[in-house]
Formats: C-alpha cells, structure tokens, sequence
C-alpha cells in the first residue's frame, strides 16, 4: 500500500514531464520556429547564431558563459510556450513599425515578459555578451522566470549590439513600461535593474544617468541596480559629453555577490540580489 501510493503521487509529474513540448532533446531550429512564438522566436537565442553552439536544448552553448545548466534552459522554453499557448503575450516590441524601419537594427529588440502578480513591483533583467550579442538563455531568462516564481514581474531585455545603443534600448523599454503600466499591470514605483557582465554596466549607467539621459523619457530612478561587473565601459548619454561611469557607479549600485549566489536557486550565469524587491 506503501508503495502505490507513492507511485500515485508521481503520476502527475511524470504525465507533466511527458505534456512538456520540449526536453533537452529538442532541436534548437524547434523552439525557434514554433508558431506559438510568431515571429520572436528568433529572438530567444541569440540573433547571430556564432555566438552559441549546439543543435538542442541539452547542447546549447553561449559564448563566455560555463555555468551551463540544460534543465533550466528547458523550463525557460516551456514557460515561454505554456504562457504563449494559453494567449498571454509574453513578448513586447519598445519600438514602432517605423522606428524599425527606419532602423533595422531595432527589428532585433523588445522585451520578454514573465509576469508575476498582478500590480507587483518589476525589474528589468539585462543579459550579458560583451556587448556583442544577449546571452539571456543564461544571464537573463533565468533570473526574470524566479523573480516571477516570487511574485514579481519581471522583464528580460534583448537590445542591440553596442554599450550606447544597448543603454538607448534599456532606456527605451524602461519609458515603454511606464507608460504601459496599466496594460501590464505592473507597480512602477520601487522598480529595479539588474544585469550580468555588460548588462551591469547598463544597469549602472542608467541607474546613474536615468533613462533620460539615453534618450527616454524623465521617469523616476530604480530603487537598485543589482549587479556583477567585469571591466570598464564608456558610453555617451545624450543630455552631457563622453563620460566614463566607473566612478559614479558605488553611489547607485552594490555589487552583487554571485559567487555566493551562483546555482542558489537553480538559474545559470550570474544571480544578483536585489534587497529592495
């Protein structure tokens, strides 16, 4: 009696694990061209495919990043597309169809959604990639689906290559989350920026300069930018001249332990606290 009871309370796992649309099994190419996605499915890895390696799920590799764990790249798929399926949008455009076609450059952005309760506070989780390209499988995915897990709604950001267009980006989306607050239903005071590597460096700047200083609109500052950094960036905010941030920074942000936090909670890459959540 002992044991079948046990078997009964597997069933339902083992019957989810098997309704799962993807395992580490799953060609990359899938998930990618899933209709349920539409047309940001591209978006969910890295647009310049030689930045990552692999033909599944399981193998997926990114650039720089080792701490690689291929059952959380699962669950981040199958969140995306049980979400999708059941008609929640999970992903935004920050730019219009004109903005786009003005610069093509932006067709490559937007914001992927992992709603938490309604009218909860948000933070937008910044991926890193040398400024290269957005790691976010592992440096931004994987924080905005636990923040969610916590009630929080939390938006992981994919911007464009480059320190500048990257912070003009953050900017953007942070502008679009305000002034979408309502549809969102998110709590725009006490909001948060995180980041990993150059997505750091983003949230720094920003957290220091404000998103009107890269070209978005004048909302009020993060209650805490909550990041790891590696090396020095220098970008240009649109209202001063060429400054180098690297000596403002400790007076908006704390440098996040994630070599204490690293695996805590399951997400590869870096994991960051954020005390004011």
């Amino acid at each position: 009696m002992k044991y079948l009871l046990m078997l009964l309370l597997l069933l339902p796992c083992a019957a989810l694990a098997e309704d799962a649309p993807y395992t580490t099994d799953t060609p990359i190419a899938d998930v990618v061209n899933d209709p349920v996605f539409g047309d940001y499915g591209r978006l969910i890895f890295p647009v310049d495919e030689w930045y990552y390696s692999g033909e599944t799920l399981g193998q997926l590799r990114l650039t720089w990043y080792s701490n690689i764990q291929p059952d959380k790249t699962v669950e981040i798929v199958n969140y995306m597309h049980d979400h999708a399926a059941a008609g929640n949008v999970i992903f935004f455009d920050i730019y219009t169809e004109t903005e786009k076609a003005a610069d093509p450059a932006k067709r490559d952005t937007g914001l992927f959604f992992f709603r938490g309760e309604p009218g909860a506070k948000f933070a937008i989780c910044n991926a890193g990639g040398g400024f290269a390209y957005v790691g976010a499988m592992h440096d931004s995915f994987p924080h905005a689906l636990e923040l969610s897990k916590m009630g929080y709604n939390a938006f992981a950001l994919i911007y464009r290559p480059g320190a500048q267009t990257a912070c003009e980006d953050l900017a953007r989306a942070n502008s679009f989350i305000f002034s979408h607050a309502e549809e969102l239903g998110v709590d725009v005071e006490g909001y948060s920026l995180w980041g990993g590597s150059a997505g750091a460096r983003m949230a720094a700047y920003l957290g220091t300069y404000g998103p009107a200083g890269f070209g978005g609109d004048p909302t009020s500052a993060p209650c805490g930018c909550h990041h790891a950094v590696h090396r020095s960036q220098r970008v240009q905010p649109k209202r001063s001249g060429h400054l180098c941030l690297r000596r403002h920074q400790r007076r908006y942000c704390q440098l996040a332990h994630h070599a204490a936090q690293t695996g805590r909670d399951g997400s590869p890459g870096h994991s960051h606290g954020v005390p004011c959540l």
